[in-house]
């Protein structure tokens, strides 16, 4: 990997432990901005550059590194929210690979690629919190609560940022492709190579 392929992708996984620790309390799962950053990371630095700022993320924390929303460490695999963590891996590689594959461009199908994106964190994360509420917590949760505290009351504010980071992505990936060349990144507008 290059110096500069390196720096992008420690840019984003910064980006995400920033995003922990603006965060607004709702009961189990905390709303942060992180999603900014997997949203940004797949659509500027494409899947796979995007899967590993946000894998550098996870590991950075479970090494100990308190980045995480509650802290850091080997154990936080055992909190409920950690399948979020999770889906955020391959929610950047969801997104990237939407943009880059469909050569998305408009404010409306990036959206759509962020919607994608987040339904894939939003998966892992029911499904981890589920089974940690059952097996590790011994507080179970029904499927209705699961998908109350854990989908329906942090979504809405989460589908705001997949709006918001639509427009920034539209305005700033054509613009930041000219001065990467990271092979990944391509032109919205680019035609296809023989």
């Amino acid at each position: 990997m290059k110096a500069k392929t390196i720096s992008y992708v420690a840019l984003f996984t910064a980006l995400t432990a920033i995003g922990a620790f603006i965060k607004i309390p709702i009961p189990y799962i905390p709303f942060t901005l992180q999603i900014l950053a997997v949203y940004l990371a797949g659509a500027l630095l494409g899947p796979r550059l995007g899967l590993l700022s946000q894998l550098c993320y996870v590991l950075i924390g479970l090494i100990g590194v308190p980045v995480f929303a509650e802290g850091g460490g080997f154990g936080y695999i055992f909190k409920p929210t950690f399948g979020y963590l999770l889906g955020y891996i391959l929610g950047a590689y969801v997104n990237g690979w939407l943009i880059n594959r469909l050569n998305l461009s408009t404010i409306r199908s990036i959206f759509f690629a962020n919607l994608a994106s987040l339904l894939t964190v939003y998966l892992f994360g029911c499904i981890w919190l589920y089974g940690a509420m059952k097996w590790v917590v011994e507080t179970p949760f029904s499927i209705y609560q699961t998908i109350l505290y854990g989908f329906l009351l942090p979504a809405p504010g989460d589908l705001l940022l997949c709006v918001l980071c639509a427009i920034i992505i539209q305005q700033v990936r054509p613009r930041i492709a000219r001065f990467t060349k990271i092979k990944e990144l391509k032109h919205p507008w680019a035609k296809p190579t023989l």
